[in-house]
């Protein structure tokens, strides 16, 4: 484009009203380009202010008044929406953006939940249901990352989509779910109710996100989750002499639990390099020079010097580990009473290829005493969607959109509402398009909790590039 013309476009987009201006060129050309992006942060931070300030800590989520104030946004710009009540107070949002010039594909939805997890409000440097934007333009609150940040995204790129007028070859469905923190009710229930109205061919949901200076300084490491790993939630029990705690005796519950609990502890499980892995090392390595390009592209050195430095950290040797983590004992409630049954929670994280009776069976072997109760709280098996998928490639581009980027396929440690969605044949992505320092992602679960307002911005970008690339005519 001519410099003249640039500066004649610059000057339309400027003075428009609308957020999505008609501008004179062809808005296929390049749509990002026709919206008015200090507009549309400007309605996005409101959106994010909202919601934030609607408390929906779960329990009991009481998600319905978030979800009241999306059908209010949605029916204001036209686009069909429905309230799935489930009672108690919460519901589930289905909003539709019909095909205008349908391919035949399924739709494509964007999914996120409204139920955020709980604030010790004396630990936040401002109150975390305020909604506070500070003078950098931070905006604070309970969920601003997990996850009412990626509903406002997802929100605001459908709602611009809309705006731009494109022809759309799929449909687009925005899900925004109750009940993900606690039992993930919201979208069991979605898929038991709605589903045959609904039958989505992918997905975008929380998992992956931009970590600022992941591997090496000056560099975002994008991992986009193609899939999470399974899990075998279990109770440990022993059964033994109950007595008073005055006189100890053998073969008491406690001592036979703490004895299998320290030979569980000990186990060390081998790493296991998953193919998604492989290719994010590679994307990473073909960013290098030299010796670091050859360690993240040559299998043999990934094995080796990679897993070895992977090993190291507990937050990365669980993305590469089958794990196993006691995270709760059960027992008497007076401290002078040995009870006749003592217990322990478990909780084992699965890499594809491990089934969860694979580990249950490990895990008998490992506790060594036949004589324990095992009982399974839940399980399932990890699952995984190809990235050889044309909206995994656009997420990738639209994550590579940004300088200094580098994306690619992961495994997710930890589980999403996807789980359910990969059961029923839908390819499910984790895509939140933030850039976040360490500081920044530990702030979710925990105190101070927040997101720049540049980055909530940059995820609208994001999200409706992967919108044009994926369903724009």
């Amino acid at each position: 484009m001519r410099p003249t013309a640039l500066l004649l476009l610059l000057t339309l987009i400027g003075a428009a009203a609308t957020l999505a201006s008609a501008a004179p060129a062809d808005p296929l050309a390049d749509p990002l380009a026709a919206v008015d992006w200090p507009a549309a942060r400007a309605e996005a931070t409101g959106l994010l202010v909202d919601l934030l300030r609607i408390d929906t800590t779960n329990p009991p989520g009481a998600e319905s008044a978030a979800a009241e104030y999306l059908d209010l946004r949605l029916e204001a710009e036209g686009i069909p929406t429905e309230l799935h009540d489930l009672g108690e107070g919460r519901a589930n949002v289905i909003a539709r953006l019909p095909a205008t010039a349908p391919s035949g594909e399924g739709p494509l939805c964007l999914v996120s939940h409204l139920d955020v997890a709980s604030a010790e409000a004396e630990r936040w440097t401002q109150p975390p249901f305020a909604g506070f934007i500070d003078a950098e333009g931070t905006i604070w609150g309970r969920g601003a990352l997990d996850m009412k940040g990626m509903t406002v995204v997802e929100l605001e790129a459908m709602l611009l989509l809309k705006r731009l007028g494109l022809p759309r070859t799929r449909e687009v469905i925005l899900l925004a779910v109750a009940d993900e923190e606690v039992n993930n009710v919201g979208m069991q229930r979605l898929i038991a109710e709605r589903w045959p109205s609904i039958q989505c061919a992918h997905a975008i949901n929380e998992g992956g996100i931009g970590i600022i200076d992941g591997l090496f300084p000056g560099q975002v490491l994008f991992p986009i989750s193609v899939g999470e790993k399974g899990a075998l939630w279990l109770r440990v029990s022993a059964e033994g002499k109950a007595g008073h705690g005055s006189t100890p005796l053998p073969d008491e519950a406690p001592d036979r639990l703490l004895a299998a609990l320290e030979r569980l502890r000990a186990y060390e499980p081998e790493p296991q390099v998953h193919e998604s892995l492989n290719v994010l090392f590679e994307s990473v390595g073909a960013t290098r020079q030299g010796l670091e390009r050859l360690v993240f592209t040559r299998p043999l050195l990934q094995r080796t010097v990679l897993i070895r430095e992977l090993m190291k950290n507990p937050l990365t040797r669980a993305a590469i580990t089958d794990t196993l983590h006691i995270t709760g004992l059960e027992g008497a409630f007076q401290p002078n009473v040995v009870p006749s049954v003592a217990s322990a929670l478990l909780d084992c994280r699965l890499l594809p290829g491990t089934s969860p009776e694979m580990m249950l069976a490990r895990v008998k072997a490992l506790a060594g005493d036949e004589g324990l109760t095992f009982t399974v709280l839940n399980q399932f098996a990890a699952q995984v969607s190809p990235w050889d998928d044309p909206v995994f490639e656009a997420l990738v581009r639209a994550a590579e959109m940004r300088p200094n980027v580098v994306a690619g396929p992961a495994i997710s440690v930890g589980f999403t509402d996807s789980i359910f969605l990969r059961e029923v044949g839908v390819r499910a992505y984790g895509f939140v398009p933030f850039h976040l320092t360490a500081e920044e992602l530990g702030t979710m679960h925990g105190p101070d909790e927040r997101l720049r307002a540049e980055e909530l911005e940059a995820g609208v970008r994001a999200m409706l590039g992967v919108l044009v690339g994926v369903v724009g005519g």
